[in-house]
């Protein structure tokens, strides 16, 4: 099983961090935070590195039932999705699967709700 499912896109990578912004707000899930990579690792260690963002997507409803569920499932939160310039004039934007990482922690019950929010960062991640 793989840990996260992808799309590339033909675009510029600004638009298609704000494509992959709007359509994660359409499906429900808010940005608690934004990485710039590429910023963030020349500013901290002098390298350059490709365009590289790092969303930290969160569904609130799903959220409350996961923490209901699991309180220490909060140290897997965000949905972590990426949105990285694959070269070639590619962009690909990647999301984690919530079910890969659920199973770690073996509670059935927690991975229904895992599940559910899979299909919704799948969705999204498709209609780029």
């Amino acid at each position: 099983m793989s840990y996260y499912f992808a799309k590339t896109l033909s675009c510029g990578f600004d638009e298609a961090v704000q494509r992959t912004t709007g359509a994660l707000k359409a499906a429900g899930f808010g940005i608690i935070s934004e990485i710039d990579v590429k910023e963030t690792l020349k500013k901290k260690i002098d390298v350059d590195f490709r365009p590289y963002r790092i969303l930290g997507a969160c569904n609130p409803r799903m959220a409350y039932e996961a923490l209901k569920i699991e309180d220490k499932v909060g140290t897997m939160l965000p949905c972590n999705v990426i949105v990285q310039d694959a070269g070639g004039g590619k962009i690909e934007v990647a999301a984690i699967d919530p079910v890969a990482s659920m199973q770690a922690i073996g509670n059935p019950t927690l991975l229904e709700t895992a599940k559910l929010v899979r299909s919704m960062l799948q969705s999204v991640v498709e209609g780029l």
